[in-house]
């Protein structure tokens, strides 16, 4: 059977249009709202109400924040073949969006992390009921990085409430968001299986914004740490099922992995092939041409070099379509998703200092954007799990060991 690895015909013009909102809507804006940190970029209004109309006809293909459920049966053609469905879509889209600026595109309303969580571990009912919503995501806390299992924040049930006591950090959006999607544990005593994830709105009583973060990149985006103090919310707002199943243990929670990781490679790949295109313009400008037809051992240096981050950007590019495509078809995808998160978290940051490298002096100065892009794309290396916990992840699922057995 042959295997194309063109873009899908169906998500073209999606892809076209992100790229349009990307150079016309975000990358005009990308400077100054890097400088104005913490303040919202009004421009992102729009942009978003035209996403939202566009996700609403359907000619976005489902592009946006999308989930992996895997209770469901896959999505088919009339040719019983599997197809590119919104997971690839998101990808896709959010790789040119990123392209215009990164930071932007994490604060468009209603795309958050959040909202993917949601979309991941809700059941129908809260499908519906959460639909438009705008929902950060709050996992990281003070002791407490990308080992989710050890959160500390707890959700004690009271009657018809749940009660949630702990604090958060470096929760994106978490400051502009009018929900914010918690990670809190039933029982510390249960470990990962007592790990649930509750929907708490803006301005829910007991729940508090301490302060927001300066930053080495992705400025435009707000980035707070929230207290939560006997903060009551509906346990109607627990996702997913409230059962501690032992058994499944940390399933539930990594669904919303499975599903973000691939997104931030998408962000990886947007940012990177942004500062691509920027180089090869420069070095073309410089009397360097780089030529894809001949070898690099007998073309220059610079032109060598750049062919060598474009192999790793493809490489990394690859794997983030692999695990996307495989969440749309209802296959197992963590190693995957693990494995496209650790590759252009990694390749990201590569590519983008050695574009800064590459540029000479007009890359490490302001006069372009190179210096931001750099800045910008470390974060992705970091949230959503850290390049390290993503290689112990992939050894876990190649080696077919536990947590417990390999740490």
């Amino acid at each position: 059977m042959a295997i194309s690895l063109d873009d899908p015909k169906k998500f073209k013009p999606l892809v076209a249009q992100a790229h349009q909102l990307a150079m016309n809507a975000l990358r005009p804006i990308s400077r100054k709202y890097d400088r104005a940190e913490h303040t919202y970029p009004k421009e992102l209004d729009m942009l978003a109400a035209m996403i939202d109309g566009v996700s609403e006809s359907g000619a976005a293909g489902g592009a946006g924040a999308a989930g992996v459920r895997r209770d469901e049966k896959p999505d088919t053609q009339d040719d019983g073949g599997t197809r590119n469905g919104t997971n690839l879509a998101s990808v896709m889209s959010i790789a040119e969006m990123c392209w215009g600026d990164v930071a932007l595109l994490l604060s468009l309303p209603r795309q958050g992390l959040g909202n993917s969580a949601i979309a991941s571990v809700a059941d129908d009912e809260q499908l519906e009921r959460f639909a438009g919503v705008w929902a950060a995501m709050a996992i990281t806390e003070p002791s407490v990085g990308s080992d989710s299992a050890g959160i500390r924040t707890t959700a004690v049930l009271d009657g018809d409430e749940y009660v949630l006591n702990g604090e958060k950090i470096y929760v994106t959006s978490g400051d502009r968001a009018d929900h914010v999607v918690v990670w809190a544990t039933l029982d510390r005593e249960l470990g990962r299986a007592a790990i649930k994830s509750f929907v708490v709105p803006k301005g829910t009583p007991g729940m508090r914004v301490d302060r927001l973060e300066h930053k080495l990149g992705i400025r435009a985006s707000d980035t707070a740490t929230i207290i939560f103090e006997d903060c009551r919310v509906p346990k109607e707002n627990l996702l997913g099922s409230p059962e501690v199943d032992t058994k499944q243990g940390f399933a539930g929670a990594m669904a919303t992995f499975d599903n973000t990781r691939p997104l931030v490679a998408a962000m990886a790949a947007g940012c990177s092939r942004a500062a691509l295109d920027l180089t090869r313009e420069l070095l073309e400008d410089a009397g360097v041409v780089v030529d894809y037809d001949r070898p690099a051992q007998v073309q220059s240096a610079a032109a060598a070099r750049f062919l060598q981050l474009e192999a790793e950007w493809e490489g990394a590019w690859l794997l983030t379509l692999q695990a996307a495509w495989l969440a749309d078809n209802r296959k197992p995808n963590s190693l995957e998703a693990s494995m496209a998160k650790a590759k252009f978290g990694r390749v990201g940051s590569a590519i983008t200092l050695g574009c800064v490298e590459l540029a000479g002096t007009i890359g490490y100065s302001e006069a372009e954007l190179l210096e931001k892009w750099a800045r910008d794309s470390k974060i992705l290396d970091i949230f959503e799990g850290t390049q390290q916990i993503q290689q112990l992840i992939v050894a876990r699922r190649v080696l077919g060991l536990s947590s417990a057995q390999l740490k």
